[in-house]
């Protein structure tokens, strides 16, 4: 253990070269105003404040960032990670989860209306909170750190702002696979989720003799918060969160063989991580990414053992935590 100002951390949790971290500021969170097809959906947009470089986090499909980059085990989060490290952390939910607002779709049956917030319009919100964390920290270099679906709004955010973004990581990034079957997928505007169906995915692709990484109280802890992060899911019965239906329907299509976003396109440095046990990011997933990411300046791909897709949610968090801060420092 290394102890600074009173303050034990374990080696994992402080950026490289960063000596003793600075005390942690207070976390912040804002209600961006956003309009899609006019209505109004103000987005959740958390801050844990620091003077460097801006990271911000994209969540995947089912979650928002409360439950991935902002979950605390041991006490520390992502988001405080990169904080310590010296980054100004910023974590999107997208509309339909978390502290953002529901559509007004979420109201009506869920056959009413299309898949609701395809790739195209979280990209879109993507662009809203860029515009934002430029106005509040005008001149300073922001990466884009995105999970899962998250990974295919984010894409599209960089191509379409191509001098936003100084970095991009792509954490367990879902890619088009040529020649598979897929299915039609959900024609709904929205689903619902509840703890039964998430507790599985903590064990999804990894071998029946490793031991599933997180006790069963943590995942209870987790899928608690998770019900909670909904305020109407006790009002059903098993209680349940209510997610939108886009980015299934864009796992659908990719799964099918279709290409959603020309990675060609993006100029920056792209960290593709995730880990070993990934069943979204195989390694022909990876490869094939990693292929079409011919424009980058600089392209990595990173393979971290222990973890599954879950990994920022797992022991091996560590060690993402790590790969991800020394992509970001230009190591």
């Amino acid at each position: 253990m290394l102890t600074c100002s009173g303050l034990a951390l374990g080696a994992g949790m402080i950026g490289a070269g960063s000596g003793c971290p600075s005390p942690l500021r207070t976390a912040q969170t804002i209600r961006l105003p956003w309009r899609h097809q006019g209505e109004l959906l103000p987005l959740a947009l958390h801050r844990q404040p620091a003077a460097g470089e801006v990271v911000l986090y994209v969540h995947g499909a089912t979650f928002p960032s409360a439950l991935a980059v902002g979950w605390k085990m041991h006490g520390v989060s992502w988001m405080d990670d990169l904080q310590r490290a010296g980054f100004d952390a910023w974590a999107l939910d997208f509309a339909g989860y978390g502290g953002s607002a529901r559509p007004a779709v979420f109201a009506a049956p869920a056959a009413a209306a299309a898949p609701f917030g395809r790739s195209e319009v979280a990209a879109a919100q993507i662009a809203a909170a860029l515009a934002h964390i430029r106005r509040e920290r005008p001149n300073v270099r922001i990466h884009l750190l995105a999970h899962s679906w998250g990974t295919l709004p984010a894409q599209r955010a960089v191509i379409d702002n191509p001098d936003a973004i100084s970095r991009l990581v792509l954490f367990g990034p879902l890619v088009p696979r040529e020649g598979a079957a897929g299915s039609a997928g959900p024609h709904d505007a929205w689903a619902l989720m509840d703890a039964d169906a998430q507790r599985p995915r903590q064990r999804t692709g990894i071998p029946d003799h490793v031991p599933t990484p997180v006790d069963a109280a943590e995942l209870d802890r987790w899928c608690s918060a998770y019900l909670a992060s909904d305020p109407t899911a006790g009002q059903r019965t098993p209680a349940s969160a209510r997610i939108p239906n886009g980015p299934a329907a864009d796992v659908a299509a990719c799964w099918a063989g279709r290409s959603l976003v020309d990675s060609a396109r993006i100029r920056v440095p792209v960290l593709i991580v995730r880990g070993e046990w990934d069943h979204v990011t195989t390694d022909d997933d990876a490869r094939r990414l990693y292929t079409d990411l011919r424009g980058c300046s600089d392209k990595r791909d990173v393979k971290i053992s222990g973890g599954n897709h879950w990994l920022h949610l797992q022991p091996r968090r560590l060690a993402l935590w790590a790969a991800v801060r020394g992509f970001l420092q230009g190591d």
